[in-house]
């Protein structure tokens, strides 16, 4: 009988923000997966668990993950720890998950510490719909990407949450002002430690303070979705150098007979359907008594 992958979630920073459960479950697993030994190994000695670890980190994940596997079909047990948080937000449990899946392995996930739930709800931006970025792509290694994301992120309605590192702040806060503009944001940091703080700003003030000061602690950035408003009135501005005439053609070299394509025009510019009917046969008549002049 096939072992099972339980998914431990653990302290972001304070050591009491664990549960009975996850404890109980590290003390009976048969082996501990961690992705760092050597900063698990504090947690455990707090907590006197002595079962047996393994490492499982970003640089062994494939290989070790079919180690993994092939344990659990033997039917160990096998309890995954992140360095902080909840497993596979953003470590490499992702790929061990996967591969459970595909091998018909049991995989369950203890609830726990998330560092971009806990910014989010302290955020005071909207939460009842955001999206998790993570961290960027490096600038220097992959930077096509890195715009291809911020270029994404430039019209996301939803509030979007990011992780960074101090030593990339103000470089990744300088991005991301020049692809959305002046937002407003909460600078999340040291989550759940001695100095936690949750800054609500914005990132032309936020850029300024870090003008002549060092960002400090690990930070997770919560910044304000695109307002949908604003974006409608973008589209009904960039339709405003177009012509009715111009506008219909749009829509019906799409293939949309004539009152599709009013209805379609109407929305964009935000006007009815009668107004645009009037706009167009005006405009026809105005055609038709200039040239009767000519």
């Amino acid at each position: 009988m096939a072992g099972i992958l339980y998914l431990c979630a653990t302290p972001i920073g304070n050591l009491e923000d664990i549960t009975y459960r996850v404890v109980r479950t590290l003390e009976e697993a048969d082996l501990i997966a961690a992705e760092d030994t050597r900063h698990s190994i504090k947690l455990l000695n707090h907590l006197g668990i002595k079962t047996p670890m393994t490492s499982y980190h970003e640089y062994n994940k494939i290989d070790k993950a079919k180690y993994l596997v092939e344990k659990l079909k033997e039917g160990t047990n096998i309890a995954l720890i992140t360095d902080a948080g909840t497993p596979g937000i953003s470590d490499p449990g992702e790929e061990l998950v996967r591969q459970c899946h595909e091998a018909g392995i049991p995989v369950t996930s203890l609830p726990g510490p998330a560092a971009c739930i806990t910014a989010l709800t302290m955020s005071g931006l909207p939460t009842r719909r955001f999206c998790f970025e993570a961290f960027l792509p490096a600038e220097k290694s992959d930077k096509k990407e890195r715009q291809r994301i911020l270029e994404e992120l430039k019209n996301e309605t939803r509030t979007i949450i990011l992780y960074e590192a101090p030593h990339h702040l103000k470089r990744t806060l300088a991005d991301l002002f020049e692809a959305m503009g002046d937002r407003d944001i909460t600078i999340c940091r040291e989550l759940t430690k001695k100095f936690e703080s949750a800054w609500r700003t914005t990132f032309k003030e936020a850029l300024a303070v870090y003008e002549t000061e060092e960002p400090k602690g690990e930070c997770v950035i919560v910044i304000r979705g695109r307002s949908v408003q604003e974006m409608e009135e973008e589209a009904r501005q960039s339709w405003e150098a177009v012509s009715l005439e111009e506008h219909m053609e749009h829509y019906m070299s799409q293939g949309m007979d004539k009152k599709e394509a009013m209805k379609a025009v109407a929305k964009d510019r935000g006007v009815s359907k009668r107004d645009v009917y009037q706009g167009l046969h005006g405009n026809k008549n105005r055609s038709e008594l200039s040239g009767s002049r000519i």
